[in-house]
């Protein structure tokens, strides 16, 4: 090859190497807009989506990272100042906000069955049931997620400072909200952030970041499958508080005494909670002090409501960790239970074991939400680009340390008398249980003077209770509820009267 030749050819492949580049890595403020129309409830509802990244800024105005959203407007809207935003994101953390996007609240939703079992082909379906005629959506994907990413020439220890942990989260992710609201003239509509899983510590945190910091008071947080928010549990506690769940998991599975499985779920789970607090509690506590009898009589309760037998419960000192329920419920028959949805099956190499070999559940979900959001991004939105669509992004080692996060919300509504609260639960839901969910609301507010500004649903589903065709229109209708009865009448002020 001759020098020249060489010199040609060095030079194509920069250009090439160049051109691959750019085409992947899409600019960090761009957008393109597609017009859609879906049927809500019977009616038609026209709205325009835009799809793209909006800018995280350093405190020296430096574009440091992209956030991938799609925000979608109705477009027969004349006054956005009584039109509520919701500003959505789920969790991980690490996770896109794919979720909640095709399969909840948007316009769209992916092609699954009744109950949420992934079915080919692949695709997209119109959601009848979406809450984008009661309110405007924005899902954001924070850094690592989906097509979001920092700018090239961060390296990882500076993402981790500046992206990767609860308070840092919190805090770019408030200043990214500042600005997409301030771009596109949000400011005075009613606000409402919706997380789910990690997402609820995050929207829980930002609602007071978001008061402190930018000034930007919200009408609702809602909290969808809700982590601990940072509330510690305790020994005692965080182990006594999964017999409910286990409880319902049971049920559905058919394990329950005759007596118990003849009821209603709604009939049995009052019963088991009341035990839970009122004894099952108190009993652990004593720890290996408690008497033998009522160690033996505990034993006898806990296998009673969780499906498991005496002689297991008692092996493991009237503790059952999760892990070894999914794996011993159905032992016998031969399959383990989903974590985050236990209504799912799945089948391990050995039957021995002390935990499943792998999440049937989010195998699952995976099979049906990843073709299709791909999908979606570039046939629907007409979004295009090279970057990998990352359904669990690197964000790992996250700082857990100081999440005060429950706490925030509390403090955020004490401050704001506009601010209401919704949690929703799936009974199935192993992952973050629905009685911890309870729990959560209880201990965030230990006076329970804002009790009333908080309400908890539950679904017979798991930790994506929207999967299930029935809980997705009940879920969204309370949603639709929730949205409405948080804007306050026309001149009613946000303040505290002494009664």
């Amino acid at each position: 090859m001759s020098i020249k030749f060489k010199k040609i050819f060095f030079v194509l492949f920069i250009i090439g190497v160049t051109a691959t580049a750019q085409q992947l890595n899409t600019a960090m403020d761009s957008t393109v807009t597609v017009q859609g129309e879906v049927n809500i409830k019977g009616q038609e509802i026209k709205y325009k989506a835009t799809t793209g990244k909006h800018p995280v800024w350093d405190e020296n105005g430096k574009i440091i990272a992209g956030l991938l959203f799609t925000y979608y407007q109705r477009t027969d809207v004349k006054d956005v100042s009584k039109r509520p935003l919701v500003i959505s994101f789920n969790g991980g953390p690490g996770s896109a906000s794919v979720w909640m996007h095709i399969a909840y609240t948007g316009p769209k939703i992916l092609n699954i069955d009744e109950e949420g079992y992934p079915v080919q082909p692949y695709g997209i379906k119109d959601n009848p049931n979406s809450i984008l005629d009661v309110a405007d959506i924005v899902y954001v994907n924070p850094v690592n997620t989906g097509y979001s990413r920092a700018i090239e020439e961060m390296d990882d220890k500076t993402k981790a400072k500046n992206f990767f942990g609860v308070n840092q989260d919190i805090e770019y992710l408030a200043s990214w909200i500042n600005s997409f609201v301030t771009r596109n003239n949000r400011w005075t509509s009613p606000k409402f952030l919706i997380g789910e899983s990690y997402g609820t510590p995050r929207v829980s945190g930002l609602s007071l970041e978001l008061q402190n910091s930018h000034w930007m008071y919200l009408n609702g947080v809602i909290l969808v499958s809700p982590t601990t928010l940072g509330i510690e549990r305790g020994t005692v506690p965080g182990a006594a508080n999964f017999l409910p769940y286990y409880t319902a998991a049971a049920w559905f599975h058919k394990k329950l005494p005759a007596d118990l499985q003849s009821k209603d779920l709604v009939e049995v789970l009052p019963e088991v909670e009341e035990y839970t607090i009122n004894e099952l509690t108190p009993a652990l506590s004593k720890g290996g002090y408690l008497p033998e009898a009522e160690k033996k009589q505990v034993a006898s309760k806990i296998a009673r409501y969780s499906g498991l037998s005496e002689k297991v419960v008692l092996e493991h000192n009237l503790r059952i960790p999760k892990r070894f329920f999914w794996k011993e419920l159905l032992r016998d028959e031969g399959y383990n239970i989903g974590r985050l949805d236990s209504r799912y099956l799945g089948i391990d190499m050995e039957t021995a074991g002390t935990r499943p070999d792998y999440a049937a559940e989010l195998t699952s979900w995976l099979h049906s939400f990843t073709p299709a959001i791909n999908y979606y991004f570039k046939n629907h939105l007409n979004y295009h680009t090279d970057v990998k669509y990352n359904m669990f992004g690197p964000v790992r080692p996250w700082d857990r340390s100081n999440n005060t996060t429950g706490y925030d919300l509390r403090q955020a509504m004490a401050q704001n008398p506009y601010l209401n609260v919704l949690v929703q639960s799936g009974y199935y839901d192993g992952g973050t249980d629905y009685f911890n969910a309870k729990y959560n609301l209880w201990q965030m507010d230990p006076s329970g003077k804002l009790k009333d500004r908080m309400e908890w649903k539950g679904y017979r589903s798991g930790h994506m209770m929207y999967l299930r065709n029935e809980d997705l229109k009940t879920a969204n209708d309370d949603l639709r509820e929730f949205i409405k009865k948080s804007l306050p009448a026309k001149g009613m002020p946000a303040k505290y009267t002494r009664k």
